[in-house]
């Protein structure tokens, strides 16, 4: 019988004693060594029928990156961060007063690009390990890491990813220059462009489906034409897929001159696609797939006065004709949603806003909106119409949409037309948010807050700006301490306390030491803590993560470091 290597490794991990070897000994010599022998030979066999390497090129010299470096503690700090990125995981429940470091390592590199330093070369592998695990990092991690990062990346494909990102400062990804490295990780890393249009173009011919996705991404931020043609030079030879993910690309950098190419799309094969274009040309105000809805709009939501009461009319179109069809207009409901509902929806909210004072005799959004809707349309008209107002980012009507925020959230199913997710469309505050001002949307949000508590306040959150304008910040951390004085659990508010961490000013920090201490008139249970020893490790944890913050803030200004390093604990 052969012996492998497999079976003599298998002997020795369980011992002799365990496991008879599989080989016979010599006389007089004992199983292990007999083992260690059939090993020895086995290696000098293994080795002698090794083919040699083949040679390659020295890879080339990294390329040079001008920025400077953060200064020594700023260096230091990003090393902790980096090496204990796995160590604390989230979660809810009782996690201890230590800050979650893998949330303090996404905005210490936020912090740093807005400095713009870049990565210290030693950091470079962790980095792009950081980033190989949490594709929420890379774009900040490359774009810190800069050329050098793609460099090092081409020489390990693990870290392949980075090789098909577009970076932050819109210059073209790197790639490697030779097929052959790809499989050994050995290949050299190079620049495909330096950043003009026609090194665009040559990524645009020859790369992955990703690179010419940020190529065209990139391209369209300096020359929002010139990525249009380039997009229409290939538009007839892409795949279905392909095309919506283009057609979605032109998104940012929308105007009207991309008008004429989308009413091609319009044209398209493939029903998504079509869609895409149509949602793209109502955001366009001015273009004529918008003329061609507000004439059916008109034709569908008037204004009836009889017995000096006002009110508005809804007629809904009866039927989804070709003409609808090709500007997008989706012929078939959800389930549970009615034909002529979906079809107004959709044409109201591809209307331009401003049709609808013209339409009402001057008329105010806020005045509009309040008026009475006949036969029970008011809640599709109003989800059409908040669906308008998001997408052509009209501050007036989504103000007037969204109300008072002192004012009760609507009951369930109210305002929401049937066969539409709650949340959707139907008086959505936060999507409403999203075209306010961000000094408008935090005060409405802190007036939600004050109000209404925190119940359903996550969402409107998450799109305020960050840090937290005053009187957001007072505003949550005024709910979170009614929510521990009625008795509640922190857990329960735990995606709002993670978002207190990474968004509230740290200079808040003081002012929170004392929610940090346990209520006298609060005994714990014997045996088990209770929910005020819950609620004093949480404002312990937010006061740490809010002060390493502001240690991290300060090291990377420059302004001296933290007399302790130490990743867990607070500073005081």
């Amino acid at each position: 019988m052969t012996v492998t290597w497999d079976d003599l490794l298998s002997a020795a991990l369980l011992g002799t004693g365990r496991r008879t070897p599989p080989v016979t000994p010599r006389p007089g010599q004992d199983g292990a060594a007999a083992l260690l022998d059939a090993a020895a030979l086995h290696t000098v066999r293994r080795r002698a029928g090794l083919r040699p390497a083949v040679v390659r090129e020295r890879p080339g010299v990294a390329p040079e990156d001008p920025r400077p470096e953060p200064p020594a503690a700023a260096r230091r700090r990003l090393a902790l961060l980096l090496a204990d990125r796995a160590a604390q995981g989230g979660g809810a429940g009782r996690r201890g007063a230590a800050p979650d470091l893998t949330e303090l390592l996404p905005q210490w590199l936020a912090a740093a690009g807005r400095h713009g330093y870049r990565a210290p070369a030693p950091l470079l592998p962790a980095l792009l390990e950081a980033g190989r695990a949490r594709s929420d990092l890379r774009a900040a991690a490359l774009a810190f890491g800069g050329p050098r990062a793609r460099w090092l990346a081409g020489l390990n494909p693990q870290w392949r990813y980075a090789l098909r990102a577009g970076p932050a400062d819109g210059s073209a990804p790197l790639r490697r220059s030779a097929a052959a490295g790809a499989g050994t990780g050995t290949g050299t890393g190079t620049g495909t462009g330096t950043g003009d249009n026609d090194a665009a173009r040559r990524l645009w011919e020859e790369g992955l489906f990703a690179e010419r996705v940020a190529a065209l991404a990139a391209l369209r931020r300096r020359d929002p034409a010139a990525g249009r043609e380039l997009l229409a030079g290939t538009w007839a030879a892409e795949r279905a897929e392909d095309r919506l993910m283009f057609l979605d690309g032109l998104r940012p950098e929308l105007s009207p001159d991309d008008e004429p190419f989308l009413e091609r799309a319009l044209s398209d094969r493939s029903r998504n696609v079509r869609a895409t274009a149509a949602e793209l040309l109502s955001a366009l105000p001015g273009s004529a797939l918008a003329a061609r809805m507000a004439g059916r709009a008109r034709s569908c939501v008037s204004l009836e006065r009889t017995d000096g009461a006002v009110r508005i009319v809804v007629e809904a179109p009866h039927e989804c004709d070709k003409g609808m069809r090709r500007d997008g207009v989706t012929p078939r409901p959800p389930n549970g949603r009615g034909e002529r509902s979906w079809w107004l929806t959709q044409v109201v909210g591809a209307t331009p806003t401003a049709v609808w004072g013209e339409r009402f005799g001057g008329l105010s959004p806020a005045e509009i909106v309040a008026l009475p809707v006949a036969d029970g349309w008011r809640p599709d008209l109003h989800a059409a119409w908040c669906r308008a107002a998001v997408r052509q980012r009209d501050a007036a009507w989504s103000r007037a949409l969204l109300g008072p925020a002192t004012a009760p959230p609507p009951a369930s199913g109210e305002d929401v037309p049937t066969g539409i997710p709650a949340g959707s469309w139907g008086r959505d505050p936060a999507k409403l948010l999203s075209a306010l001002e961000p000094g408008e949307r935090a005060e409405w949000v802190a007036e939600f807050v004050s109000a209404q508590g925190l119940s359903d306040a996550f969402r409107l959150l998450a799109v305020c700006a960050v840090p937290w304008a005053e009187p957001l910040g007072t505003a949550v951390v005024d709910a979170l301490d009614i929510a521990r004085d009625a008795g509640s659990y922190p857990w329960s508010f735990s995606g709002v306390m993670g978002l207190a961490e990474r968004c509230l000013d740290p200079a808040q920090a003081d002012r929170l030491e004392v929610l940090t201490a346990l209520p006298e008139d609060s005994p714990e249970p014997a045996g088990a803590p209770g929910a005020a020893a819950y609620w004093s490790e949480a404002f312990q944890r937010l006061v740490g993560t809010l002060r390493l913050r502001a240690t991290m803030r300060a090291e990377l200004a420059g302004e001296g470091a933290a007399a302790d390093l130490s990743p867990t604990r607070p500073f005081p």
